[in-house]
């Protein structure tokens, strides 16, 4: 897969922003199976610890979870544990029935602002999010991360046998300071970047405004390195080749000019 690293920011024509990222060659290829001898053995390690000092519901849990919490890591087996534990610890409270249901989260509903449709060439369902329909002033910040569980959790039930990561598109035509929430971007960033690890395949970040990279420059620092390489905002003049480099065009949702209709998170 494509890695980007970070360049220095400068915008362009016509409203939209440069690319922040310089592309490189390399691969990083989903690894499904355990062929890895460490992994493996480090993962033994860790349903050990977590089963034995702290939460029984974690015999539940499959070995790809304990492997993206230690690829989160980076296979250090102790912090991948107190990562894994404060997730099953957040997940009881703020999920206490194991789902969130839709009249949990009406507000956010409402807004229609998040579909599911598609997958991508490497066969990792796709995710598409319109940020000008983002009222945070009809909402609460509770709400809202409500509704970012909600729908990473509709994300990963899709995700085809032999998938663990989604592709998500961040379409920021028409976003203005009425939809601006520094808050709430943090919030969702965590809940990714803590809670839902390696599941975030790559974010097309597309029809980005100027006045865009205000709120960018005070979001990035928080982003972690390895979530960063997933990132690409893309320049308008490049927006279908790009698109069309990740998604076969009979895979693309119409609004990009492919032919698939876009399908409501709440739907799906």
């Amino acid at each position: 897969m494509s890695v980007w690293s970070e360049k220095a920011m400068s915008p362009r024509d016509s409203g939209s922003v440069t690319n922040e990222f310089k592309y490189e060659n390399s691969e990083e290829e989903e690894q499904e199976g355990f062929e890895d001898i460490e992994e493996k053995l480090k993962i033994g390690s860790l349903r050990a610890i977590v089963e034995r000092d702290q939460d029984p519901s974690s015999k539940d849990v499959d070995d790809y979870t304990l492997r993206r919490f230690l690829r989160a890591r980076d296979l250090n087996v102790e912090k991948a544990s107190n990562m894994f534990l404060k997730y099953l610890s957040w997940r009881k409270s703020f999920v206490p029935n194991g789902t969130i249901s839709l009249p949990e989260i009406p507000n956010e509903v409402a807004q229609n602002k998040m579909f599911m449709q598609g997958v991508d060439r490497k066969g990792r369902p796709i995710l598409i999010v319109f940020g000008n329909r983002h009222k945070p002033s009809t909402s609460s910040p509770e709400e809202f991360k409500r509704f970012v569980v909600f729908g990473l959790d509709k994300i990963c039930e899709r995700m085809p046998h032999g998938k663990e990561k989604f592709v998500a598109i961040g379409d920021l035509e028409g976003w203005g300071y009425a939809n601006s929430d520094i808050r709430g971007y943090l919030a969702a960033l965590s809940i990714l970047q803590d809670c839902y690890p390696e599941r975030l395949g790559r974010l097309l970040i597309v029809n980005v405004p100027y006045i865009f990279m205000a709120v960018w420059k005070m979001v990035y620092p928080f982003i972690d390195s390895t979530t960063k390489k997933k990132i690409n905002l893309v320049e308008n003049k490049k927006l279908r080749s790009t698109l069309l480099a990740e998604i076969d065009e009979d895979q693309l949702p119409e609004v990009y000019g492919g032919k698939l209709p876009l399908v409501p998170i709440q739907d799906c």
